[in-house]
């Protein structure tokens, strides 16, 4: 794996942030506690660290495996804090939000090693699940309510 060079890094940085904001756009616009700046900051800080890695480690693909794991195990406790509500009634709320949290920063991953393929082809299939999915969730309320009392 050869390194980065400084327009590499960049490229690199940018697509990820890019990212990241494009998916929190949609969070954003359904009024979701982490949006456009959160999940631009994670993509963001999880391709940084894809970089200093490969910077670090070269080619050592265990090290960028480690890297990854430490990334996704900080990015749950994240995503704990988006589902969580101590204030409000025992409910399980934002549970999508965590989950775009929580892929944005393998998004921001594959940014940051050069991944574009699965950074493009990944971002296009979160959009559609995010936005499409809002849509047919509502067509299948109302075609099977759920029963009454739940």
């Amino acid at each position: 794996m050869q390194l980065p060079e400084t327009a590499e890094i960049v490229l690199r940085l940018g697509a990820a942030t890019v990212v990241g904001g494009a998916l929190g756009i949609n969070r954003e616009l359904r009024h979701k506690s982490a949006g456009l700046r959160t999940l631009a900051l994670v993509a963001l800080g999880a391709a940084m660290a894809a970089i200093v890695i490969t910077m670090v480690a070269g080619g050592d693909s265990s090290a960028a495996s480690r890297a990854l794991q430490g990334v996704l195990t900080g990015i749950g406790f994240l995503g704990a804090g988006v589902i969580l509500h101590p204030s409000q009634e025992p409910t399980v709320i934002g549970l999508t939000t965590a989950a775009s949290v929580w892929v944005v920063a393998v998004l921001g991953f594959a940014c940051g090693l050069g991944a574009w393929a699965v950074a493009a082809a990944g971002t296009v299939l979160v959009l559609v699940v995010l936005v499409l999915g809002s849509y047919l969730e509502d067509a299948m309320r109302r075609r099977w309510p759920a029963p009454r009392g739940h």
